[in-house]
C-alpha cells in the first residue's frame, strides 16, 4: 500500500485532511513539525507529501518547509511533494518547484481539488517506481562495471554477502568503488526499502565525529539547542556505511565496538540506551593488518566489522577494463552533457592503457568529463585527458617507441629527480645517493632541467623551493 504523509502545525487542517481523504486507498500519516515529518518520511518512505511551508519555528516564513523538502528528496528522490502555502507570494512556492517539488497548493483547501492532484501524484510515483525496479533488475551489477578476473570475484562475493547481515570490510585503493560496492550490497539486501546512511570518518573532525554518529541531546554542549540524532539512528533498519574507518580515532572505536556488540546507543549528553538495528559496512584505503600491528586500529574491531573482507583491485591490475571503463565514462557523460559522438584517438586509448592511473577509476572519470566538455573535435586525443609531455615518453617507452637515447635520458631525469626528493633537495646526499660526483650530478641536472619538473629546475617543493649544496 502506499502512504501519504501530511505536514502541517494547524491540527484543524491536520484534522480536516484526515476527514477530507479518508478512504483513498492509500494510508495517512501525520507530522506537526519539520523533525516529525522527516522521522516519519524516513520511516514510512511516503509516495506523497503534502508539504506546509510555514512550520515551526518559523510559522511566518518558509525556511523550515524549505529545508524538510530538501532533506526529503534527498533522502528519496522519487517522492511526490506537494507543497502547500497559504502565502501570497508565489515566489515561495515557485522557489519549492525549482528545488524539486511535483507541484504546490495555495489555501485554503478543496478537499476535491487536492484529492485529484495526490490522486495524479500516487499513480506517476508508482510508475516510475515500477521503471526504477525493472531498470535495477536489468542492471544486475548495480552500475559496476568490468570484466577482469577481480571484478568478477567481487561481483560474486556481493551477490553471497547481499543475503545475509553479516558485517563487510570494503579495502581498496582510493578511487577503486568502494562505495559503489557498498550501495550494490545494500540495493541487493533484505534493507534495500530502508536507507543506506553513509559517514566518512576520516573526514570529520574527531570532537565531532562522536555527535554525527551517536547524536546528542539538547545541552550536551555549547550550542546543542535540541536533541539530534545521530547517523546510526538514521540508519535503523537499514545499512550503516562506515568510509575510511581506518582513520577513526581510538576513543570512538572503543564506542562503535560497543554499539556492534550491543546495537545498543547512547546520545552524546543523553542516560538512555538506544536499540538500533542496522547493518555496517565499512571501507578503507589502509592497511589495516599494519595499523593493528602500529596500535593505530582495534583487533577486536577488526574482528566485528571483517567478517567478509571485499579487496577492491586497483585500476592499473584490471587489465582491458580500463578500455571498457573509459567507454563506458564517455558515452555516460556524452548523454549528460548533450556531446555524444565523440571518440577516443588511437594514441588516446594508448595512453589510457598504458598510464598507472594512481588515482584508479576516480581520476579516469573525471579526466574523461573534462576531456568531453573541452575537446573541439571529433576525437579525443592525450592532451585533452590530461597527458603531458613526460606521460607520452612514457607510453613511448612501454610500447617500444622511444630510441636508446630517449629511454636514457628519461631514466636518468627520474633518478635525479627521486634522489633530490629524498634528500630533500641536498645535492651532496643526492649524488651520493647516486654514487656519482657533484660536478656530474650538476650535469645531469643541467641536461634534464628543461624537460623536468621543479625539482629538477632549482626548486624543490619539499624543502620551501631551495636546492642546498651542503
Amino acid at each position: 500500500m502506499q502512504n501519504l504523509l501530511i505536514v502541517d502545525d494547524n491540527v484543524d487542517v491536520r484534522q480536516q485532511l484526515k476527514w477530507g481523504l479518508s478512504g483513498g486507498g492509500f494510508g495517512v500519516h501525520f507530522a506537526k513539525d519539520g523533525e516529525e515529518a522527516l522521522e516519519c518520511f524516513r520511516r514510512e518512505r511516503p509516495s506523497v507529501v503534502t508539504l506546509d511551508l510555514g512550520l515551526p519555528p518559523h510559522e511566518n516564513g518558509v525556511e523550515e518547509g524549505i529545508r524538510c523538502l530538501g532533506e526529503m528528496l534527498r533522502i528519496d528522490p522519487l517522492s511526490k511533494i506537494i507543497v502547500i502555502t497559504g502565502n501570497e507570494d508565489h515566489s515561495a512556492a515557485l522557489e519549492a518547484v525549482r528545488i524539486g517539488a511535483y507541484d504546490y497548493y495555495r489555501k485554503p483547501i478543496d478537499f476535491s481539488e487536492l484529492k485529484i492532484i495526490i490522486d495524479r501524484a500516487m499513480y506517476l510515483q508508482q510508475l516510475e517506481a515500477e521503471n526504477r525496479t525493472l531498470r535495477d533488475s536489468r542492471d544486475g551489477d548495480c552500475g559496476i562495471v568490468g570484466d577482469c578476473e577481480g571484478i568478477q570475484r567481487v561481483l560474486s562475493h556481493i551477490k553471497r554477502v547481499a543475503a545475509s547481515d553479516v558485517p563487510v570490510l570494503i579495502s581498496g585503493e582510493s578511487g577503486t568503488g568502494k562505495e559503489l560496492v557498498a550501495r550494490a550490497i545494500h540495493q541487493k539486501s533484505a534493507r534495500s526499502k530502508r536507507e543506506m546512511v553513509a559517514i566518512n570518518c576520516g573526514a570529520i573532525p574527531e570532537n565531532l565525529l562522536e555527535s554525527e554518529l551517536f547524536g546528542h541531546e539538547k545541552g550536551a554542549f555549547t550550542g546543542a539547542s535540541r536533541t539530534v540524532k545521530g547517523k546510526v539512528e538514521y540508519a535503523d533498519k537499514g545499512t550503516l556505511f562506515l568510509d575510511e574507518i581506518g582513520e577513526m580515532p581510538m576513543p570512538l572505536q572503543v564506542k562503535l565496538l560497543r554499539f556492534l556488540q550491543e546495537m545498543v546507543i547512547t546520545r552524546v549528553g543523553g542516560r538512555r540506551d538506544i536499540e538500533v538495528d542496522t547493518r555496517i559496512i565499512a571501507a578503507t584505503n589502509i592497511d589495516i593488518a599494519q595499523a593493528m600491528e602500529e596500535g593505530s586500529f582495534r583487533e577486536d574491531l577488526y574482528y566485528r566489522i571483517g567478517v567478509v573482507n571485499i579487496v577492491l583491485p586497483p585500476l592499473r591490475e584490471r587489465g582491458e577494463d580500463v578500455e571498457l571503463l573509459a567507454n563506458f565514462f564517455l558515452n555516460r557523460v556524452g548523454k549528460e552533457t548533450g556531446n555524444q559522438g565523440l571518440t577516443f584517438s588511437k594514441k588516446a586509448m594508448q595512453w589510457i592503457r598504458s598510464y598507472d592511473w594512481p588515482g584508479n577509476i576516480r581520476e579516469l572519470e573525471n579526466r574523461i568529463k573534462r576531456a568531453v566538455i573541452m575537446t573541439p573535435g571529433p576525437r579525443i586525443e592525450p592532451e585533452d585527458i590530461g597527458a603531458s609531455g613526460e606521460d607520452v615518453q612514457r607510453r613511448k617507452m612501454n610500447a617500444g617507441e622511444m630510441s636508446l637515447k630517449e629511454a636514457r635520458q628519461l631514466l636518468e631525469r627520474d633518478m635525479v629527480e627521486d634522489a633530490l626528493r629524498r634528500s630533500l633537495g641536498n645535492i651532496v646526499k643526492a649524488s651520493s645517493a647516486l654514487g656519482i660526483s657533484r660536478p656530474t650530478f650538476y650535469d645531469l641536472m643541467k641536461n634534464t632541467a628543461s624537460e623536468t619538473p621543479d625539482a629538477l629546475s632549482g626548486r624543490n617543493p619539499n624543502n620551501g623551493g631551495r636546492i642546498c649544496v651542503a
